[in-house]
């Protein structure tokens, strides 16, 4: 056997692969089917609470137009190095490499990890958000942007696990009735219902006295904020956005039809993604410059604290209108978050499927107790575990009881872990199996019009840009550098 060919089994069709006496693989109903659920898996709360952070911080306009080029370009061929490597073998990440030669299974073993490590840490957030979600309806909005609502409710043991717990079973039911059925319909009717809130809150927006001169400052580059941290913000932003390196487009991949145009596909996914994350900006920077005066005030907040601290006091600038505001923006996230955690569960699922053999009922089984147990535990890094803190433990970084688990498991799996699968991906597609052999996959059902990028990308570019990400977000959890 060649090393730049599959084993004959992985090799056979997504839609027929199966072992003796084991289901056949499911695939996707058609092209857009597949677009919505691999669109849906990158639009999650990196583009709500971390893109228009990173926008704010450099220029508005100049890190929008950096991030676009870094998308249909070193994204674009990361992702089509998956999908195309999924479809190809038929298998889920462990399976699609070591289809290629059992040595190369660590990469897909290392890949499989990275959605064990992330499902239930995104699960608890998801939780965080059903829980503001619920609250624009039931209590008044000047509570909920309280300084101390927040802490008051992660702190609290009992209603933390109740919304997380919530939040799971919506995943693992939409997941449990199946690929076309579960995640094929789901997918349709929330990233349309998610676009059309995003447009919705963003018109609104606009129409706060001083929130025009939030547009200009986010749309009209700013070329004078120019700088090699913006191009890595912007580089680690896209990467970690397009649900790269942590084996879902490989599985996703694995589902996609022969006659159907790949190219094609991973343009469209790109094109969602973009967009949902520009009209995040669209709904949070003017809306922050009306209510708080300056871009500035959103730039120096991220994350959690953005999303949780303080957009419900931005919501407030809304007046009469702060609870149906907050409710339609919680309901937007939630929409991402579940649609984010139901691509990360079906491919755990998938991944112990493929693996097990005893199909999917007993991969479910097993994947909801192991999110529930290590989503609990998590959670207690909030509570009773509060004073452990592994960041800091293992690795020296920041002062002790600065982080929590939730911290310590994001640094291990988004800032550690993810670069180093895609570099290895990288290597294995440029440098081992080599481009041509994925170019061959793309070509059975269309021609491949950015074959050349491709090729240029995945051998000598893309490998240099992770190796950049990985250090440069290494440096910024250290404190040694600010992204």
């Amino acid at each position: 056997m060649a090393e730049n060919t599959p084993t004959k089994s992985a090799a056979k069709t997504p839609a027929t692969t199966g072992g003796a006496g084991h289901p056949a693989r499911a695939s996707w109903s058609g092209k857009w089917a597949f677009i919505l659920a691999a669109a849906a898996s990158a639009v999650g709360l990196g583009n709500l609470w971390r893109f228009p952070y990173l926008a704010a911080k450099y220029g508005g306009g100049a890190f929008l137009l950096v991030y676009i080029i870094l998308v249909v370009t070193f994204g674009f061929a990361l992702m089509m190095a998956e999908t195309a490597l999924g479809r190809k073998t038929g298998q889920s990440a462990i399976g699609a490499f070591s289809a290629f030669g059992k040595k190369y299974m660590i990469i897909g073993i290392l890949a499989s990890a990275v959605p064990f490590i992330i499902t239930p840490y995104y699960a608890l957030i998801g939780g965080w958000v059903t829980k503001y979600m619920a609250s624009y309806v039931v209590q008044p909005a000047t509570a909920i942007a309280d300084g101390e609502f927040f802490g008051g409710f992660i702190l609290q043991n009992a209603e933390s696990y109740i919304w997380m717990f919530l939040f799971i079973a919506a995943v693992v039911l939409v997941v449990a009735l199946g690929v076309k059925r579960g995640i094929e319909r789901v997918n349709k009717v929330l990233m349309v219902a998610l676009i059309v809130m995003a447009i919705a809150i963003s018109i609104f927006a606009l129409t706060l006295p001083g929130a025009l001169d939030g547009l200009a400052y986010y749309l009209i580059p700013d070329f004078s904020k120019f700088s090699a941290e913006l191009v890595v913000a912007a580089m680690g932003q896209m990467f970690f956005s397009l649900s790269l390196a942590m084996g879902i487009m490989i599985t996703y991949g694995s589902y996609f039809q022969k006659d159907q145009d790949l190219e094609h596909s991973v343009r469209r996914i790109e094109l969602f993604d973009t967009g949902i994350a520009i009209l995040a900006g669209l709904m949070i920077i003017p809306a922050a410059v009306a209510v708080m005066g300056s871009p500035e005030e959103v730039a120096s907040t991220a994350g959690p604290g953005l999303m949780f601290g303080v957009l419900p006091q931005v919501f407030l600038g809304f007046g009469p209108f702060a609870n149906v505001v907050g409710f339609l923006f919680f309901a937007l996230v939630f929409f991402a978050a579940l649609t984010s955690c139901i691509s990360l569960f079906e491919t755990l699922v998938s991944i112990v499927d493929d693996a097990t053999k005893k199909g999917r009922k007993f991969s479910i089984a097993v994947c909801t107790t192991f999110i529930v147990v290590m989503g609990t535990i998590v959670n207690l890094g909030y509570n009773d575990l509060l004073s452990v803190d592994l960041m800091y433990s293992l690795f020296g970084i920041g002062d002790y009881q600065d982080a929590q688990l939730l911290d310590f498991f994001d640094f291990l799996s988004n800032t550690i872990m993810m670069p180093i699968v895609a570099l290895l991906t990288c290597i294995f597609v440029g440098w081992i199996i080599k481009p041509q052999t994925l170019i061959s996959e793309v070509k059975q059902s269309s021609a491949f019009k950015s074959q050349k990028l491709f090729v240029v990308m995945i051998k000598y570019i893309a490998p240099v840009f992770v190796v950049v990400i990985l250090v440069a977000y290494v440096m910024n959890t250290a404190g040694i550098i600010a992204l």
